[in-house]
Formats: C-alpha cells, structure tokens, sequence
C-alpha cells in the first residue's frame, strides 16, 4: 500500500470506531481480514497512524476545531512531525489517497497554536478528569500527561531463574536493547521511527524463557515487594501471570507463591507462561464459581500478599490510548469498590508481621493514596511503611524522589521516570 492509502485507512478504522463504539484493536482486526491484501507492514503502519490520533485526539479536534476521523488523522499527522507540503501531498485525491486539502483545513493545518486551549486539550485527556489529575499532580498535571502522547518503548524484564541481563542483551543484541535506568534486571527496545511493533515473541530468547515483556515500572513492583526465598506469598490478582513470574524469580523458585484471580478466565495463560519461564514454586488457585474463595486455607498464614488492583489503566495511556476516551465516571466509582474488597480481602490473608504490597497502573489519587487511606481507617492493625523507606529497603533508594503527593506511596509516571504509570504502598500488619 501506498502511505497515502494508509491514511485512508486510518480514517476508516477510526470512523469503524465512532460508528461501532468499539476499541481500537477490534477495528484494526476486522480492517485487517477485509483487506488481506494489505501486508504485515502495511497493518502495523495504520495501527500506527490510528494510535498517534488517539493519543492526541483532545488537540487534534481543537487544531481542527472538528472531531470527524479525516480532521483528526489529518492533524495527527502535523502534530507529530509532518510539514503542511507532507500532508498536502499525501492528500492528492488519486486512487486510495484522502481528498485534498479543503482551505479551511489548510488553514488550520498551518496555523497550530495551542497555548490558549484548556489544561484537557493540551494534555489531552477527558475533561471530567481534570480535578483528579491535579490533585495527584498540581499545575504539573498537563506535562505529565502530554508526556504519554508519546509511542511506549518495549521493556523487557530478564528471567533471572535462566540468564542475566548481560547475556539476554547478547542474544538479543540485533534489537539493540538497553538497559533499563532503574531497574537492574529490565531491558529496553526503543519504539522504531515508523510505528512497526518489536516482535519479541518471536525471539529465541522469549520462546525459551530467558526474557518477558514487562514494563519497568511493573518490574519495580515486584522488586519493591522484597519478597524472598522461603516465603508465603500471594499474587492476589495474578492474572496473566506476569508479576507472578517476577516475584517467583525473586523467591528463586524457593518458598510457597499462590496465584489467583477472581475471574479465572484471566488466568489461562499463566500455565505456558511458567513452564517457558522454568517457575516450580507456583500453585494456580481458579475459583469454581464468582463467590468461591480458593485462598480459604491461607487465612492469616501469609507473609505478603501482592495486589495488581484492579483500576482505571491511566497510568497505561501510552499503550492503551483509546481507553482514555471510553473512560466513564461509573466505571471509575466502580474500580474503587474493587479496591476496597481486594484490600479488605488481603487484610484477612496476610499474617502477623506481614505485609501487603498494593499495587495500580494508575495516576488517579482516588485509587492510590485515597485507597491506603481508607484502608487504614478500616483495619488498624495495620501501618503504612513510608515510600522512602520502601525504596531504600529494597535497594531502590533513587525511587524515593517519586513518592506520591500525599505521601501513601511511590508514584512512578512516563515523566518522572519514563516507565508506564505504576503506583506502590506497602503496609504491615502489626496485629
């Protein structure tokens, strides 16, 4: 396909999109079975162009003061790079290329200004969030989220059970891969110049287990947790399996890890995910039904118990840019109820001396330090351990320099450390 051919494409997923009320994913796939001429490099460019718009969807409309698909890829186009001759060009009206150029929308493409726009434009995110974002970051709210406008890299966390970081960046070596800043056992793959995913998967050293894609801030999680060799812990909400992985290289395979999620669907790829891995030390716990509690043996018996809280994904823009836009003030009240029961849950779980390490994606307060917060009026046998000693404890002590507003935890965000937006608490119970 011609590049203007994948700007019509682009416009057409987007318009699927609108029209359907779907993310973006199913849109690309369904574009990509009806058109199957279309090669890998020609999906992987529009995926591109369709991610770009998203991520600055709130600009786009207001440099062209229009929401259609056209007006929005069209300014995508100039936000991120081209000049007015580029789009212009590629706007010939010939077979496949968009119609060209109206003078309106030239004129708009050559007059970008956004220094006036509200603090939601310019940071592009929803309007109905611009409370919340400020509380967590004040006036620097819009440069911490302009900052997920930006393509994610694709991090890698080496699985020490099987190889070092130094010898996962040999067999990985035509990728270019970097070590990560702060955590001592990740990799970065740096995103390419066109948009084309890394395809890591297909990499000997993925296949036999000796790296997993995890982003950094998901890898400091885990390492901020201080599990170790001999322990009873719990990933309460495991899911996939990839910080359960991360914990069980850090147990050495040594000491008792519980897998489980309340939806047991979620946690189907966790089995192949530990045999490629070599984990021995993990027993899956699948509830039989909604309400069942399979953790019903390990009440008070737990040395620490980690929860990936169920939460918005704000903190995950950058991968997941449509989910901003399907937001919902309900579906946010509902995220913090969850939290609430998988605190609450954990509370009966973990023993005396114990500990619960507290986990989001997310930038929002509400979830984070106004969790921990609720918490701790619930349950007073608990104390929260400061974020500056969470960090230094687990010989992370540059980390305490991103220590949340309010104080109830570690706030890692793309700005502040170029991770993806992770949140960590730790709290001990005393009685």
């Amino acid at each position: 396909m011609i590049p203007a051919a994948r700007i019509s494409a682009a416009i057409e997923v987007l318009a699927d999109m609108e029209a359907k009320r779907r993310p973006a994913s199913e849109a690309l796939k369904d574009w990509g079975l009806t058109h199957r001429f279309a090669g890998s490099g020609d999906r992987a460019a529009i995926a591109a162009h369709v991610y770009d718009t998203l991520r600055r969807k709130a600009s786009c409309a207001y440099v062209m003061q229009a929401e259609t698909p056209r007006a929005l890829v069209l300014a995508s186009l100039r936000l991120n790079g081209q000049s007015i001759e580029d789009v212009s060009a590629l706007c010939s009206g010939e077979r496949f290329a968009p119609e060209p150029l109206t003078a309106s929308e030239r004129q708009a493409l050559e007059t970008i200004d956004l220094s006036e726009a509200l603090p939601p434009v310019q940071g592009d995110y929803p309007a109905w969030l611009d409370s919340a974002l400020f509380e967590a970051f004040g006036e620097g709210r819009v440069a911490e989220v302009q900052a997920m406008t930006a393509r994610a890299p694709v991090d890698l966390r080496v699985n020490t059970l099987l190889s070092s970081r130094e010898d996962a960046m040999a067999a990985l070596a035509h990728l270019n891969p970097q070590p990560t800043l702060y955590s001592p056992i990740g990799l970065r793959i740096a995103p390419r110049p066109d948009g084309r995913p890394v395809s890591v998967q297909a990499e000997p050293a993925f296949q036999n287990g000796l790296v997993e894609v995890q982003d950094e801030g998901s890898q400091l999680a885990a390492l901020l947790s201080r599990v170790k060799a001999g322990e009873t812990v719990i990933d309460l909400c495991a899911g996939g399996g990839g910080k359960t992985l991360a914990l069980a290289a850090l147990m050495r395979n040594q000491g008792k890890l519980l897998a489980t999620d309340q939806d047991k669907r979620r946690l189907a790829p966790i089995f192949d995910r530990l045999r490629r891995a070599g984990v021995t030390n993990v027993d899956v716990r699948s509830p039989v039904t909604r309400h069942d509690e399979p953790l019903a043996d390990m009440v008070g018996r737990t040395d620490c118990v980690l929860i990936d809280a169920p939460c918005t994904g704000t903190g995950t823009w950058r991968r997941n840019p449509d989910a901003k836009w399907r937001m919902r003030p309900a579906s946010f009240a509902d995220r913090q109820k969850d939290q609430a029961h998988v605190l609450d849950r954990a509370a009966g779980l973990v023993k005396i001396g114990g500990r619960i390490v507290y986990v989001t994606c997310s930038l929002l307060p509400a979830e984070n330090d106004g969790a921990i917060e609720g918490f701790l009026s619930r349950h007073e046998g608990f104390v929260l351990e400061t974020p500056e000693d969470t960090a230094r404890m687990a010989g992370l002590g540059i980390l305490a320099q991103f220590r949340s507003l309010r104080g109830f935890g570690l706030q890692m965000t793309p700005k502040r450390c170029a991770t993806d937006g992770f949140f960590v608490s730790l709290l001990h119970r005393r009685a």
